[in-house]
């Protein structure tokens, strides 16, 4: 046995290490300050952390949950009564959201409890698969008047889309996440003499290659061990349109077969030797720059020059920003019936800071940030900055609260020495608009957390942690 103080580390220690790196369920123990003390492997590769970044960690340093809702790890400790598969959805420190099913009991030694353990499976992308793998078939709600602003920039890709209503013609979109790209594939079906026949819309990137195929193509029964006889998503489509999402994410081998249909206008099922003949509009939509794509290989090049027969590049928000107020209006009035509010808009300071936003979400983060920001308004006609939700607050508040400490010479003395460690300043900016949000609703925990967007569990940890207190 190695000597006490040698670092080398004892057996027991090699075999229980190794256990949690290998079975394949994410293993995550705090002990009773909420520190993490055990942090697999498998936890790891979940939630998108590297292992030193967690351990020896207060949990809510490294993880947020969202509003009305509390960390299953911390309940436990607290409440000392085991949770058995409870879902949870939470966000790690980058913003990556994580959705795990979890086992979580106490660590009871001596009738105390001296921390807490949670069994974690991951079920993200098959939450994901739920809210994305939608087909639509005649189910479009979008024409063309649907689409919002009177920018030159997306005024002349509207008028380019009516023209292509005419042809049967394939179309390539090109924008990034979030620019409304369906919305233009769906407004091209609804225009074109195909829109009494199906609309049905397949993200490429939802499902993976194995599965993908043969919901494309179809299957023949007997093909593979369960295969059923079922028409793929190009027989379905037939005299209508199939829009492919994200088609750059389809690997080489898949995109050759989607040529050879493309090309051939036929389809043969997985399994079968028989070649069906189909009548479908093809819409692809990629969400980089086509070339770059062809580059790196993420697009054959033949595919591309097939499929672009049409090419319509839709403008990021960043770029036709005049419409911002147009679609803000919108968001709201949308909002406004779903909710039963009567919110009226926006008021100058955030309409200042939405068209000083570079917007990388584009309407689509437009759009969650109004959502988010009419869930946290009161009675209040207006949406002001402290409606904003946090995370969007956090993007535009530290140029805000930099002012502040520079004003007040906090940040940087008049010389242009004393400059703070990052960690000092960004928890003086945290101590300060903690203390100013909670003046605000006059240290009203459950108002406060609501409007932060964190659980009053998140809240009352900070709060302690920098010692914020009603004086």
């Amino acid at each position: 046995m190695a000597a006490k103080n040698s670092g080398t580390i004892p057996v027991k220690n090699i075999y229980f290490q190794r256990i949690l790196d290998e079975i394949d369920v994410g293993i995550h123990a705090i002990d009773q300050n909420g520190k993490t003390i055990i942090y697999n492997r498998k936890m790891s590769e979940i939630e998108g952390m590297h292992i030193g970044d967690v351990l020896n960690k207060n949990l809510l340093d490294v993880f947020s949950f969202n509003q009305n809702e509390d960390s299953t790890l911390l309940d436990v400790l607290q409440k000392g009564h085991a949770i058995k598969n409870v879902k949870q959805t939470y966000f790690n420190i980058r913003g990556k959201e994580i959705t795990t099913i979890n086992n979580t009991f106490p660590i009871i030694e001596e009738g105390k409890i001296i921390g807490a353990i949670e069994i974690a499976r991951d079920i993200t992308k098959l939450e994901k698969l739920i809210r994305e793998n939608m087909n639509k078939k005649g189910n479009t709600r979008y024409t063309f008047d649907s689409i919002i602003g009177k920018s030159k920039q997306i005024q002349e890709v509207i008028e380019a889309s009516k023209r292509v209503t005419r042809t049967s013609s394939s179309v390539l979109i090109v924008g990034e996440t979030g620019t409304g790209k369906e919305l233009f594939a769906q407004s091209i079906h609804n225009g074109s003499n195909r829109s009494g026949k199906p609309f049905i819309s397949q993200n490429c990137a939802a499902l993976p290659d194995s599965l993908i195929e043969g919901l494309l193509f179809g299957t023949k029964k007997g093909a593979f061990t369960g295969a059923i006889e079922r028409p793929g998503l190009f027989e379905q489509a037939e005299g209508g349109t199939l829009l492919l999402d994200e088609l750059n994410s389809l690997n080489p081998a898949l995109q050759a077969k989607l040529l050879r249909v493309l090309q051939e206008k036929t389809v043969r099922r997985i399994g079968d030797t028989k070649d069906r003949e189909i009548d479908v509009r093809i819409i692809a939509t990629i969400n980089e720059d086509p070339f770059e794509a062809i580059a790196q290989g993420r697009i054959r090049k033949d595919l591309y020059y097939r499929l672009s027969v049409v090419s319509l590049f839709i403008p990021p928000l960043r770029e036709r920003k005049e419409d911002i107020p147009e679609l803000v209006q919108y968001f709201i009035d949308k909002y406004n019936q779903l909710f039963g509010m009567n919110v009226k808009g926006i008021d100058d300071e955030v309409l200042n800071i939405f068209h000083h936003y570079d917007w990388p979400g584009n309407i689509r983060e437009l759009e969650h940030i109004i959502e988010g920001a009419m869930n946290l308004i009161d009675q209040e006609d207006l949406i002001s900055y402290i409606h904003l939700p946090i995370h969007f607050r956090n993007k535009t508040q530290l140029k805000k609260e930099a002012d502040i400490f520079s004003q007040s010479n906090h940040l940087i003395s008049q010389k242009g020495k004393n400059i703070k460690p990052l960690d000092q300043y960004l928890k003086e900016v945290e101590t300060y608009y903690l203390t100013k949000i909670m003046k605000h609703y006059q240290f009203n925990i459950t108002k406060a957390a609501e409007a932060l967007g964190m659980s009053r569990q998140n809240l009352q940890y900070r709060l302690k942690k920098y010692n914020i207190n009603k004086k």
